[in-house]
């Protein structure tokens, strides 16, 4: 039903636009015959006065009413003799020739131009122009479209904020209703175990349980934080960026071969931990997948001045120049699995809670990417 209704708005406001611009066209032709019709009377008088001057008769008044009519419609005269006369021209330049005979093609091009008789006796040919309210009949259309266009620019642009703003509390929502869902079990796993090491149960057993125990309270906590503005603290971003660079290579495929480096001192910036956490790994997942989960990956965090760069180096497929900013839209993947969010995020944690920046800072097909997040350290 939608796809029909929205069809039919669209095919009506084509109908609509071809209407009014096909009655434009109709009435600037029809407005461009009247005037041809009024220069060939005009032409006409000027045969008459032209003989009557001649004869050193006088002249009817209809013809000088005629005569004096014209305030519109630029005209040029040119005698049999080669006399040059002019009308509704600027005065600075009816002396100047080659502006005339310029103004003449150009008359030419614009209509045809009219020889002036009287009783079968030819004394010139007059050259006219368009006159200003014809000229501009002649853009209306594009004014016209241009006012469309742009009102169906913002008709869309609204369209697609409120859509957007649905889709946003949407998906806040969701993720608020599964951090909400992932605590209950959460909260029996942390009975469990307490339990086992109550059972002297092998410490190292119960150590890596508690370990992907705080792993699941982060993950929920990051959901929850999804939809409301995230409380930034004073962090060391070398030591937050290795913790998770660790976690992961501890999990990862033993074919990929992590390697770490940064400076020897802490780097500090205002950041929300668990978010900044996120983003590092998902920048990690995606470098992994773009190798196949066998090569060699490389986290660097540099120090440039006031501004912390952390890069996350792959050795995989690369990306097409075309995709650098596409990569990052909701939606957008080149895998078979996954809805395309995970870049999304990334953005927008770095780029509207941490005011920073997050692009592809290099990438090369067959050889590797190189993504790059830039933060502002902190004093």
């Amino acid at each position: 039903m939608k796809k029909t209704t929205r069809w039919i708005l669209i095919i009506s406001s084509i109908a609509i636009v071809g209407s009014v611009l096909w009655n434009t066209y109709v009435f600037f032709q029809r407005f461009k015959e009247e005037e041809r019709s009024k220069m060939k009377i005009w032409a006409e008088a000027l045969g008459e006065f032209i003989q009557t001057t001649d004869l050193d008769r006088d002249m009817g008044t209809v013809t000088l009413a005629v005569m004096k009519n014209n305030t519109s419609t630029p005209i040029i005269y040119v005698g049999d003799e080669g006399e040059i006369t002019s009308n509704n021209l600027p005065e600075n330049r009816v002396d100047d020739s080659l502006y005339i005979q310029r103004k003449i093609r150009q008359f030419t091009t614009e209509n045809p131009p009219i020889e002036v008789t009287f009783r079968n006796t030819k004394y010139g040919t007059l050259y006219y122009g368009n006159s200003d309210v014809l000229n501009n009949l002649k853009y209306y259309p594009v004014a016209l479209l241009m006012v469309i266009f742009l009102f169906a620019a913002v008709v869309y642009f609204f369209y697609r904020t409120f859509k957007v703003a649905d889709q946003n509390k949407l998906w806040a929502g969701m993720a608020k209703e599964t951090a909400h869902q992932i605590g209950t079990p959460l909260s029996s796993l942390l009975g469990w175990s307490e339990l086992l090491k109550a059972e002297n149960v092998n410490p190292e057993i119960t150590t890596e349980i508690e370990k992907d125990i705080d792993r699941l309270l982060v993950i929920t906590e990051r959901f929850s934080k999804i939809g409301s503005v995230p409380a930034l603290e004073k962090s060391d971003v070398v030591a937050e960026t290795y913790k998770t660079f660790q976690y992961l290579e501890l999990r990862s495929s033993k074919l990929v071969e992590f390697d770490f480096k940064s400076p020897e001192i802490p780097i500090y910036c205002e950041i929300n931990r668990q978010l900044y956490s996120w983003t590092i790994e998902n920048l990690i997942k995606n470098a992994i997948d773009a190798m196949k989960g066998k090569g060699r990956l490389t986290v660097e965090v540099e120090l440039d001045k006031k501004f912390v760069k952390i890069n996350v180096i792959d050795i995989g497929k690369g990306i097409q120049k075309n995709d650098f900013h596409q990569i990052f839209e909701p939606g957008y993947t080149t895998k078979k699995r996954g809805w395309g969010l995970g870049l999304s995020l990334v953005k927008r944690i770095i780029e509207d809670y941490h005011n920073g920046r997050v692009r592809v800072f290099a990438s090369t097909i067959g050889k590797g990417t190189k993504m790059q997040i830039v933060l502002k350290t902190s004093p």
